[in-house]
């Protein structure tokens, strides 16, 4: 049994595969709003540099 302050084997795990789906999501997002060209971003509120900022992206296509 693990004590309180310490998550167990089983909840470490699903911790660190949710954190991981979570940054591939934030990868995908950055990519597909990298494709948007800047009028389009800035109608909605967001600069490229503010998306560069969040991280790497990777190209989709």
């Amino acid at each position: 049994m693990a004590s309180k302050g310490n998550p167990g084997f089983f909840r470490s795990a699903f911790n660190a595969m949710i954190a991981a789906q979570e940054r591939q999501a934030q990868r995908y997002v950055n990519s597909t709003l990298m494709l948007l060209d800047d009028e389009t971003l800035r109608a909605n509120g967001i600069s490229r540099d503010q998306v560069a900022a969040r991280g790497r992206f990777t190209s989709i296509i």
